[in-house]
Formats: C-alpha cells, sequence, structure tokens
C-alpha cells in the first residue's frame, strides 16, 4: 500500500476502478434479479428507476474522482527537465507552467465526455508527446484518468476541417470553463491557449481573448478567442462548441482556475 501513483495513493486509483464498474453492477445486477423474481410489473420498474439513479450517482462520483487525479496526481519529473532541454528559455517553474496547460487539456478531453479535443499549444504538446514515448507510465495513468488510452493529435488551430474544429472547440471552452472565463464574450485566454506567445515558443500559436483585438491590416498571425463561437472556419458545431453546450453536456463552471493569462 505504500506504493504511489501520482500523488493519490493506489487505493485512491483503485477506488476510482471500483466506481466504474460499482456503477454499470448497480444499473445491470438490481433489474435482472428484479425481472427473474417478478417479472415485468411495478416492482420492475420501481427498480429499474432506483437503477438509473444510483448509476448516475456512481457516474457523477467516478467523473468527480477522475477529474480530481488529472489536477493533483503528479506527473513524471522528467517532463521538466525535458522542456527545458527542448526549451532553454524555460525555467523550472516556467515547465511546470505548462504541465499545468496539459492537465487543463486533459480535463478538457475527460468534461468532454472523451470525445475527440485537439491540441492548442505547441509547447503543451511537446510535453504531451514526451510523456507519450513513456508508454507503460501513460497507459497506467490514462487508465485511472481516463478509463482508457488518450491517443496523440499533433498540435493545430481553426482549420477546413468541421471534425478537428469541434476538437478545438471543446478544448476552448472546456479550458475557459475551468477558469470561470465566458467562452463567448472571454476577457482573457485560459492559460493552455496562452502559453506559447508567453514563452515565445517557436512556430508556436498566438491567440488573443477577442477578434477585435487583432489589426486586421497588420498582417497579424494571432487568432482569436471569440473565433471559436462563430460560425466561420469550416465549423461543425459551433454552436454547441463541438456539442459542450448539448443539454448532455457538463456545462457547469468549477471556478478552480489555473490562472492563466493572456500575456
Amino acid at each position: 500500500m505504500g506504493h504511489r501513483l501520482g500523488t493519490i495513493s493506489l487505493t485512491g486509483a483503485r477506488r476510482i476502478q471500483l466506481l466504474a464498474a460499482l456503477k454499470w453492477g448497480v444499473l445491470v445486477l438490481p433489474t435482472l434479479g428484479a425481472f427473474k423474481l417478478t417479472g415485468v410489473g411495478l416492482h420492475m420498474f420501481v427498480v429499474l428507476v432506483t437503477s438509473i439513479l444510483a448509476f448516475g450517482a456512481l457516474r457523477a462520483w467516478e467523473t468527480s474522482r477522475r477529474r480530481q487525479y488529472i489536477r493533483e496526481s503528479r506527473l513524471p519529473p522528467f517532463l521538466v527537465a525535458k522542456l527545458q532541454a527542448q526549451y532553454p528559455q524555460l525555467s523550472a517553474g516556467d515547465a511546470d507552467l505548462v504541465l499545468r496547460g496539459l492537465r487543463q487539456f486533459f480535463v478538457a478531453y475527460l468534461r468532454s465526455e472523451r470525445k475527440f479535443v485537439a491540441m492548442p499549444s505547441k509547447v503543451v504538446d511537446f510535453a504531451w508527446h514526451e510523456f507519450i514515448l513513456h508508454t507503460r507510465a501513460y497507459g497506467l495513468w490514462c487508465d485511472v484518468a481516463f478509463g482508457k488510452l488518450l491517443h496523440h493529435t499533433p498540435a493545430e488551430v481553426l482549420g477546413r476541417n468541421p471534425q478537428r474544429n469541434d476538437g478545438l472547440r471543446r478544448t476552448w471552452y472546456w479550458a475557459c470553463k475551468e477558469e470561470s472565463i465566458d467562452p463567448r464574450q472571454p476577457r482573457r485566454l485560459p492559460l493552455l491557449f496562452a502559453l506559447d506567445k508567453k514563452f515565445n515558443i517557436p512556430g508556436g500559436y498566438t491567440y488573443v481573448p477577442d477578434c477585435r483585438d487583432i489589426d486586421q491590416q497588420s498582417g497579424s498571425g494571432a487568432y482569436c478567442g471569440t473565433e471559436f463561437g462563430e460560425g466561420g472556419g469550416g465549423g461543425g458545431d459551433a454552436d454547441g462548441f463541438g456539442g459542450s453546450e448539448s443539454p448532455g453536456g457538463d456545462g457547469g463552471s468549477d471556478g478552480g482556475g489555473c490562472g492563466g493569462g493572456g500575456d
């Protein structure tokens, strides 16, 4: 029991896995048992409704535990050294901030109900890729965080592919929600979208919160946050940020922000 997977103990990781299994057990087993004993009837209906409510409660608890794990677990310490070797301008504190951006991306994936999310930052993408190279450690981490492996996709910006645009819009939406930012009318950038510019990453992506902040005549290569809420750029489900605002989505805001800035 002394072994730890991140800062959550092995017992904590097993608790997440137990919740994942238990939610299906409370949905299926009582229903089957009631059907065998009483057949279809009022009793069966009561058991089914109770099982569905219990499933929903356990699912919410499981997701909350996974989110806590993503935010608080200890990422491999070698990632700091890898980041500083690739980007010498980064201090140890800067590298830690990049890893906070990586956590924000992982939370966006979880909160989007494991739909495709696209990576908007070159420097965070590098950290993610280095983590993936340690296959076993990454696989174990993903199993606790998501219940499945999250495959790597390269960093990108809004373009002509509707599906990939929706992936970026989901990332934007949930990164904003993490920091209590209005994704449609942002006054600042969430951390994940601010890092490339903040650290002058070569070939990185520069964002500003509002399209009005870009001088269209200056030839600026910056991208703007408000564009994620618009229908242009070949978007697929632009109105719902890739479906994030659909009735089934987790549209709440935690207010547990990462303190990202737009500089």
